[in-house]
């Protein structure tokens, strides 16, 4: 690693960490720093995602008082996002190479699409599911199913995977957006801890890179945790929708 090499991944890395803690989609910014920097596709992935969950682990404690009590509800939820967690990096670690370098320009393009439409999809999805009460067992069932596909893809890739966390968060009649932020921020950090230990593992993170890369992520979490509120947030989002373009172009075009 190359002193230029460390300069930008500690960028991207303050950058990502900035951008999960106001809005999300820090990984539009710290993955491709990776790639640029010449770290093969999965090593990558993997040093992305242990880069950036000790945020995300930050988060959860922010959250803590306004999570939901009823182990009926977290208990199977967060099982199986550690499952799904363990079986999508499992199956990233035996994805080929030049076959997941094929699937990230989609996976950007899924990505950066639930970013910029996704509080439409939760808004609309959540009136059309307004109920009284907490979910029946059957629907219980399906979300937890539903959870796991999400778990699923968060452990091979994640982009996006907290607009879809919150989609399914919405089916749920939690009332208190706080809640669901919490909840999300917990699942999260229970599917890619579960990931980060796979690829631990499997000797799959570089950790030259991502020891760096946890260190921007976090003082960019703090920071932009700090000056939140003093942002506009569509700015911040504009931000974020164009990288994701830029970045799926790129590599639509690259790979």
């Amino acid at each position: 690693m190359t002193f230029s090499h460390a300069i930008l991944l500690f960028v991207a890395a303050l950058l990502a960490g900035a951008m999960n803690s106001i809005a999300g989609g820090g990984s539009f910014f710290s993955f491709p720093a990776l790639i640029f920097t010449g770290v093969p596709p999965i090593p990558a992935n993997a040093t992305n995602t242990v880069a950036v969950w000790p945020g995300s682990v930050a988060s959860v404690f922010s959250y803590w008082h306004r999570l939901p009590k009823s182990a009926r509800v977290m208990a199977p939820l967060i099982a199986i996002s550690l499952l799904g967690g363990v079986a999508g990096a499992v199956v990233l670690l035996h994805t080929p190479q030049t076959t997941f370098m094929s699937l990230v320009p989609y996976f950007f393009g899924i990505a950066t699409l639930l970013f910029a439409f996704g509080k439409r999809l939760t808004g609309k999805l959540g009136r059309a599911m307004k109920r009284q009460g907490p979910p029946s067992l059957p629907l219980l069932a399906g979300l937890t199913l539903i959870q796991f596909c999400i778990a699923l893809y968060g452990g091979f890739f994640g982009g996006g995977m907290g607009i879809l966390m919150l989609a399914m968060l919405e089916m749920m009649h939690l009332e208190d957006i706080h809640a669901m932020n919490g909840l999300k921020a917990l699942l999260g950090s229970a599917i890619n801890g579960a990931a980060v230990v796979t690829f631990i593992v499997a000797r799959e993170v570089e950790w030259p890179q991502g020891i760096l890369m946890i260190v921007g992520a976090v003082i960019g979490g703090y920071g932009g945790a700090h000056y939140a509120q003093k942002l506009d947030p569509r700015w911040v989002r504009t931000t974020v929708i164009v990288v994701g373009t830029g970045m799926t172009i790129y590599f639509f075009w690259r790979y």
